[in-house]
């Protein structure tokens, strides 16, 4: 069960007559501070207020984990829809709007607890604590709004009246010294992760993990002080030599994500993750979308329904290498029977280089239904939690920053990725060559391949020969197929079809393969490409794609790329209709930030409209 879903109901409805109303901004939620913050329960549930935004549909809940940061070129919007999905939403946008407001509700909240902190009589180690984790939470909301709108009001006391909000944006830059001054401030009070022992909570290696992000986003654009690439590395090396966290990498990688849907915690690698609990069955639970509009489309109430409104770019695609396993479970291999929830593979689900009408049909895959254990599972609304920072994430980020700092790829930077990229590599058969093709076969002979393996293969033939050997779809983990593991390449026999004399052999895959060649990590620049497109391989659809693509300075070019490959693809007879390329062909300079919500411009006259809206 999740440890602060308790919490959290208790203070939803704490100071209103319903769950809805705590969620409403209004002054019909506001608790006077002459009557509140007058214990340490009252400080608790105050902080669990502070984490409630962040768990909402217009934030990981829906809007910003599966909407907002999925208009990026891992893949399209597979629907005819107009609003932030498609880059074609305007300043009034409904949903932009519940995105500021959330996270200033959270700001707000953070502020009021901030300045009671001092009231109840506590033990004041427990007090500290609480203080770091508002101070970070603080500090990450008003990182999501300058990642998103540029520089925005610097609230840092409790708004008191209506008069007192109306303040004028900050400067990006000045934005970023108070995130870095509320996080640094914050890493020595909150609770190391292993003492914590889930990762729905602030620990200290979400502290340090998040300060190597907001180092490189400072480092890139529109900042570009590269003087930040130092502090990031730094920042990633606390999480990476933190002995008492023992941070490793989950040795399965599909394994992540089953886990975040099932609600099994894995502090190794998961650092910190939003968390949703329940089915809409009832008031009682806090649900979101992860896995309906982030998964594979079905109207299978066992698999559980999904809208699967995200398919796949054939760029995102291409970018996996054969042997690499994170592919067909990133991208869909098959389909869900609508009356038995069986899966339905393609039949070019095992090809390394499908037909381009087989690619742009999948589904952007890694949160599957399928591995929910609430029940009933209600159509479309999800518990499955959505991973915020990956020790993965974490080493990449120190690979990209050390190499910026350094100017070339130093030893612990490619072991960095290389760690990532031998954590995803098959170790099972890579392919199976007929040798020999026999005589006199009436029927497809069976396939033996030696050992305990677990990969399992059919033959064809034509003109009573054995023409080729193919391997069998993996049914139990929707894989591509069913490739097995070994440690040297197995024996291949067959026997019956009424024929003799076929023979085959196979090889297999290493997992020291994955390691990177000397020519990837020759240079700076080589190596750094390695790791934009590795960041996409390893992290596709967790909301961080686009965010990446613009520090990197490189969101307008990549995305009109995306939209020229689609079109020289042709790739499905649907891509004919225009609304699935609008995310690609809407894009514009403007894109780079979104903007200030119009009720917002109303409200504060102070407030001056981003450029092109």
């Amino acid at each position: 069960m999740k440890k602060i879903t308790y919490l959290l109901m208790i203070i939803a409805c704490l100071s209103a007559s319903s769950c809805k109303k705590f969620l409403a901004t209004d002054p019909q939620d506001f608790i006077s501070p002459e009557n509140y913050y007058q214990t340490e329960e009252h400080l608790n549930l105050a902080l669990n207020g502070v984490y409630v935004p962040l768990y909402s549909r217009p934030v990981y809940g829906s809007v910003y984990s599966a909407k907002m940061n999925m208009c990026a070129d891992e893949a399209f919007y597979a629907r005819q829809e107009i609003g932030m999905r498609t880059n074609s939403h305007g300043a009034g946008d409904s949903e932009l709007e519940a995105l500021w407001k959330g996270m200033y509700t959270g700001i707000d909240r953070a502020n009021a607890l901030l300045a009671n902190l001092h009231k109840p009589t506590m033990d004041e180690g427990k007090r500290q604590i609480i203080r770091g984790e508002v101070l970070f939470l603080r500090g990450y909301y008003y990182f999501m709004l300058v990642q998103n709108f540029g520089g925005v009001p610097l609230v840092l006391l409790p708004t008191t009246s209506p008069e007192s909000a109306g303040q004028p944006r900050a400067t990006a830059a000045e934005v970023y010294a108070q995130i870095v001054k509320d996080m640094e401030e914050s890493e020595n009070l909150v609770q190391p992760i292993r003492t914590l022992g889930f990762g729905g909570r602030i620990s200290r290696s979400a502290v340090r993990g998040m300060l190597a992000r907001v180092n490189l986003y400072m480092a890139g654009y529109p900042l570009n002080d590269v003087s930040r690439y130092a502090e990031a590395s730094k920042w990633a090396k606390k999480v990476i030599d933190d002995a008492e966290a023992a941070h490793t990498l989950n040795p399965d990688y599909k394994n992540i994500f089953i886990r975040y849907a099932n609600d099994t915690y894995d502090v190794s690698e998961s650092i910190w993750e939003a968390e949703f609990y329940g089915n809409n069955s009832n008031s009682n639970n806090t649900f979101g979308a992860i896995g309906s509009l982030i998964g594979i489309a079905t109207t299978n109430a066992t698999v559980g329904g999904a809208y699967g409104m995200h398919q796949v770019t054939a760029k995102l695609y291409r970018k996996y290498e054969p042997g690499d396993d994170r592919r067909d479970w990133n991208i869909s291999t098959f389909t869900y029977n609508a009356t038995t929830g069986a899966k339905v593979f393609f039949s070019q689900g095992l090809l390394d280089n499908p037909a381009n009408t087989n690619i742009y049909t999948r589904y952007a895959a890694k949160f599957r239904r399928e591995y929910e254990k609430v029940v009933p599972k209600i159509a479309y609304n999800t518990p499955q939690n959505f991973p915020i920072l990956r020790f993965s994430d974490v080493l990449l980020m120190y690979a990209e920053a050390e190499t910026q700092s350094k100017g070339l790829a130093t030893v612990d930077a490619v072991e960095a990725v290389n760690k990532i990229r031998r954590r995803a590599w098959s170790q099972g058969i890579k392919n199976i060559a007929v040798t020999n093709g026999g005589s006199g076969y009436t029927t497809a002979p069976l396939v033996t391949i030696s050992g305990a393996g677990g990969a399992v293969a059919t033959a064809t033939i034509s003109g009573g020969v054995v023409t080729a050997v193919v391997l069998s779809p993996d049914p139990a983990n929707g894989l591509g197929a069913t490739r097995g593991k070994y440690t040297s390449a197995p024996a291949i026999t067959f026997s019956g079809g009424g024929g003799n004399g076929a023979s085959a052999v196979a090889t297999v895959y290493k997992a020291e393969d994955a390691n990177l060649t000397n020519t990837q990590t020759a240079s700076k620049d080589s190596f750094l490409e390695v790791i934009r497109d590795e960041r996409m391989r390893e992290l596709a659809y967790e909301a961080l794609r686009k965010p990446d693509l613009i520090r990197w300075g490189m969101y307008m070019a990549e995305m009109k790329q995306t939209l020229a490959m689609m079109q020289s693809d042709n790739a499905v007879q649907p891509l004919t209709a225009s609304w699935y390329t609008l995310t690609y062909a809407n894009v514009e300079e403007r894109n780079l930030l979104y903007p200030i919500p119009s009720r917002e411009i109303t409200l504060n006259q102070a407030l001056v409209q981003n450029p092109g809206w």
